[in-house]
């Protein structure tokens, strides 16, 4: 990027509240660790952390007062839910802060509020004030929404109806829960390694020492327990290595005997989210994070399948048997597509049907080299995923058809007629990348040549008449 488009950057990166920035740095810091974007990410980060930086060393800029409300949240960061995402045990949606918010000012505690308000616009901006101001909104928040969503005073429901629609109300009880084990969490957050790469013996029994805190092992907050751990996780499905640890089975049933059994179900719904991920993916033709999310399916599906004794006709079973034909149907449609595709592109039309100035469109031949990989992606995961078959005979006939046909176009160029040869030309490079793909550098590169030489060949033929 020019200095220019940096400054224009780092002015927009600037503008952006703080809850954005740690968002963003968040997102950026994640990209990283899977190797994504990382030219991207590195240069967002850069910039990011200059501000945030600036901002903390500037020590005569006082906090801003529109910040209670992310100190009062930020203990739920690792929770939140973006908005049209299905949420699971465990997780927040973010939509939900702010009505909570706004209720917290208007019913829940609004001299409170206030109050920490004028302290926060007094302070110095010294990290160890600003977090115990935190400490103390959060607690008063827990009180204020415990007092809402407890047992007790009564027909509530006119009161939760002022706070907002149903889903906010869910969120209540998660919110105000998670806010008053807030200091459980920090003890997890530092006990807990920053990076589980493995999940074996040895790693399963650290994380089930950290996790040996009473109010951390109640229904409602395990799961929250267990999201913190899950995002440690290179392979978020090996959670259920806990539960089985737990219940020393690897028998459903006995496994959802016990609180940890939830991990189940965890595990279940972010991989239905992969899924979900990657359909979308195929639909728009994004195909950067296909192969990882691939493996990911295939590994998780296959994990569950091996690693639990699951029974075809429970709630489990019939979840992962749906995840698995979802994804089967998904990626089927998707490889029958591509044979046609190269074909269209690749055929040997007569050359009177070549109309002038006949073009192959690069944006297409590049479209369909990263199908044609696709599909070579697919045949690494195919047996977990169901199929198996669709996939080895698509790879198989598109390698019989690319090279047939490559073939055939290296040698019209001998015989094409000047009107049509660019048009060859075109087809005959088209090809040469589908081979590519398929075959490697080394015979893209033995197939280039003979293009080469087929066009020298026909120009000396044309000479010497």
């Amino acid at each position: 990027m020019s200095q220019t488009s940096i400054e224009r950057l780092r002015e927009y990166l600037a503008q952006l509240p703080p809850q954005s920035q740690a968002l963003l740095m968040r997102e950026f810091e994640r990209a990283l660790e899977r190797g994504q974007d990382t030219a991207v990410a590195t240069l967002v980060l850069e910039q990011l952390r200059k501000i945030v930086r600036k901002t903390e060393a500037d020590e005569a800029q006082p906090p801003r007062t529109d910040d209670l409300s992310r100190l009062l949240f930020q203990v739920l960061e690792p929770f939140l839910v973006e908005a049209g995402a299905p949420i699971r045990v465990g997780q927040i949606r973010r939509s939900s802060l702010h009505p909570i918010w706004q209720w917290l000012v208007r019913d829940g505690a609004p001299d409170k509020v206030n109050e920490f308000e004028s302290e926060l616009v007094r302070m110095p901006a010294d990290r160890g004030q600003v977090e115990a101001l935190a400490q103390k909104l959060q607690a008063v928040a827990a009180d204020a929404l415990f007092e809402l969503t407890g047992p007790g005073g009564g027909d509530k429901s006119r009161a939760l109806a002022r706070v907002g629609p149903p889903s906010v109300i869910e969120d209540l009880y998660s919110v105000g829960a998670v806010l008053q084990i807030r200091d459980a969490i920090a003890t997890l957050n530092e006990k807990l390694p920053r990076f589980l790469r493995a999940f074996g013996d040895p790693q399963i029994g650290s994380v089930t020492s950290a996790l040996n805190i009473p109010v951390l092992q109640t229904p409602q907050l395990l799961p929250f327990a267990l999201s913190i751990v899950v995002q440690r996780m290179t392979a978020p499905w090996q959670i259920i290595r806990l539960a089985i640890k737990i219940a020393a089975s690897d028998d459903e049933i006995r496994v959802a005997a016990t609180p940890y059994g939830v991990a189940v179900t965890i595990a279940l719904h972010d991989l239905s989210c992969v899924a979900a991920i990657l359909r979308m993916d195929i639909k728009r033709g994004h195909f950067d994070n296909v192969a990882d999310n691939l493996k990911a399916l295939h590994d998780g599906v296959r994990g569950l399948r091996t690693e639990l004794d699951l029974r075809n006709d429970s709630a489990w079973g019939k979840q992962l048997a749906s995840i698995r034909a979802d994804i089967s149907n998904a990626l089927q449609s998707e490889i029958d597509s591509v044979p046609g595709r190269v074909r269209r592109i690749l055929r040997q039309r007569p050359e009177k049907d070549i109309p002038p100035g006949a073009r192959i469109d690069g944006t297409e031949v590049e479209e369909t080299a990263a199908l044609i990989d696709f599909v070579a992606t697919c045949r690494n995961y195919a047996s977990e995923l169901a199929i198996n078959e669709v996939t080895l005979r698509t790879y198989s006939d598109l390698q019989q058809h690319v090279e047939r046909s490559t073939e055939q176009l290296v040698q019209s160029l001998r015989a094409a007629d000047l009107k049509v040869r660019t048009y060859r030309q075109q087809q005959v490079q088209a090809a040469i990348r589908f081979c590519q793909v398929l075959f490697g550098d080394d015979y893209a590169s033995l197939m280039s040549r003979a293009a080469e030489n087929a066009l020298t060949g026909e120009r000396k033929s044309s000479r010497a008449s």
